[in-house]
């Protein structure tokens, strides 16, 4: 099919799993699209969470960087008010990326009331964690461990610092940072009951994590290793901090973006005026979402298209979401996860070797396609569009050539069926998946263009994925062919040119069944 027309300005990037499903690889996708129109991409806004969101683009991997760092003719690089951001890290990712010609700072827009996160908020994260393991004796939450949930508590608990405090007085900083860090060494010692030696190991796990993550920078000669030596802000009584030290660290850094920080919103209606496109690119996935996923094991945002407008402070209006998933799921941490495939399987042991965190370097566990979850992200969520990738990693290899399976539905051990996700996750636990089985294919399909060219049996799994996902959504009752979304994009491969865009409209994908 020929690819029709965006139906709004606004494009939502979000996942339908629980992330890593390649979101970042849409963005130049759509950008490429609308090159040379009038509607062209100027603005590439991240919507949500921090630097706990990995994205790939280009070949380049970015955390806090909206992945519009790849597309060099959109004017804007914008983060929202909906996001939480270390300044530091921001001068972490841009200055290697522009040694290496990519203009940030001449595009970058952050916005006046994005939360502002440090070292305090990572040491809370890591002190919970410690209260979880220790003295609750529970499993580890999975958190990354960067002082995302600890930054937004902060928000709701209205004891926040925006980015528009670089814009005020250094007294009234220190002030703010310093009634933040009180806080924190109170809850570390007397709630999370931290150890003394628990405490002091904190800034060695950081200063191991920065080093490891900015490698690449250190490498270049961009910084110095000692740039990353969070020890320097460790006091030399247990629970006591450098205060001073680490105030100058940060308001040199956030001061140093003073350029950088306004008012994200106007310059969005500005640009929608214009006539021109706005990719919202949103962390994580449906399935993290603080208030539809299931807690413990989500993030501390929202992560799907409603958050665009409350990121970007503008009034909600018609928007184009796009859907983005794999052709199998990944999780971290310790999630329910009903199609989890046996480690000793033999296409777990393959995929496992490419699954690996964007953010963390975390192994992912592997599963089947779960329908289930994406239709019902679908169907509460709203979608007009869907992307799936890495279809070619399930091509047989060695000597396994057994069914690919799709999730359909769940069952419970009495045998009643569910076409929905439970909402009580107690529930939820108990159920086991009920599988579709589908012929797999030996053919490599990582070079082929176009949609006719895959071999039958990837044709018919591609069209299952689909069908099975649209009867979730609509109950098993399709609507006519005009308000049926379309697989805009399937990925064959990593590479930006490994994409399929020529897959029949969805009436007739899902006949190939």
């Amino acid at each position: 099919m020929s690819l029709l027309p965006f139906s709004s300005q606004l494009v939502a990037d979000v996942g339908i799993s629980l992330g890593d499903e390649g979101k970042g690889r849409l963005i130049p996708e759509i950008a490429n699209e609308l090159r040379g129109t009038p509607a062209a991409v100027s603005v590439v806004l991240k919507v949500n969470g921090g630097a706990n969101s990995g994205h790939t683009a280009g070949g380049i991997k970015l955390n806090l960087l909206p992945a519009g760092v790849v597309v060099r003719d959109a004017a804007h690089l914008c983060i929202g008010s909906g996001v939480v951001a270390d300044p530091r890290k921001i001068w972490w990712e841009t200055r290697p990326l522009e040694h290496k010609g990519h203009a940030i700072l001449s595009r970058l827009l952050i916005d006046e009331r994005t939360l502002v996160t440090d070292p305090l908020h990572r040491l809370l994260d890591l002190a919970w964690e410690d209260y979880r393991t220790k003295v609750l004796a529970e499993e580890p939450r999975g958190s990354t461990g960067r002082g995302i949930t600890p930054a937004y508590l902060d928000e709701v608990g209205q004891w926040q610092i925006t980015f528009a405090d670089f814009h005020a007085g250094s007294n009234y900083f220190a002030r703010k940072l310093a009634q933040r860090a009180d806080r924190a060494m109170r809850i570390i010692q007397h709630v999370c009951r931290v150890s003394p030696a628990t405490f002091a190991e904190f800034f060695d796990k950081l200063t191991a994590a920065e080093l490891r993550a900015n490698a690449e920078g250190i490498e270049l000669g961009v910084f110095p290793k000692d740039e990353f030596d969070f020890t320097r802000f460790r006091g030399r009584e247990p629970f006591t901090l450098e205060l001073e030290r680490l105030t100058a660290a940060y308001w040199q850094a956030g001061t140093a973006l003073s350029k950088n920080i306004g008012e994200v919103r106007e310059l969005i209606l500005r640009e929608l005026a214009a006539g021109h496109t706005i990719i919202g690119e949103f962390g994580q996935a449906y399935w993290l979402d603080k208030r539809h996923g299931f807690s413990p094991n989500v993030t501390a945002s929202h992560t799907y298209t409603p958050e665009f407008f409350e990121s970007a402070g503008i009034p909600v209006q018609r928007i184009h979401t796009f859907g983005v998933a794999k052709a199998y799921d990944t999780k971290v941490g310790t999630h329910t996860f009903v199609t989890q495939m046996a480690d000793a399987h033999p296409l777990a042991q393959k995929l496992k070797q490419i699954e690996f965190g964007t953010s963390t370097g975390r192994q992912r566990m592997v599963g089947w396609f779960d329908a289930v979850e994406k239709g019902d992200v679908l169907r509460y969520g709203g979608f007009q569009d869907l992307m799936i990738n890495k279809a070619d990693a399930l091509t047989y290899s060695g000597e396994w050539r057994g069914d690919l399976l799709i999730c359909a539905a769940y069952e419970d051990a009495s045998g009643k069926r569910y076409h929905h996700v439970p909402r009580n996750e107690a529930v939820r636990k108990t159920l086991r998946p009920v599988y579709s089985k589908h012929p797999g294919w030996t053919e490599d399909i990582s070079q082929v263009r176009r949609f006719g060219d895959l071999p039958v049996n990837a044709r018919r799994y591609v069209a299952a994925m689909v069908k099975s996902t649209l009867d979730v959504a609509y109950n098993g009752q399709l609507p006519g062919a005009a308000a049926l979304p379309n697989l805009r994009y399937l990925g064959v491969g990593p590479e930006p040119s490994q994409i399929i865009k020529d897959v029949p409209a969805t009436a007739e994908l899902v006949k190939l069944v």
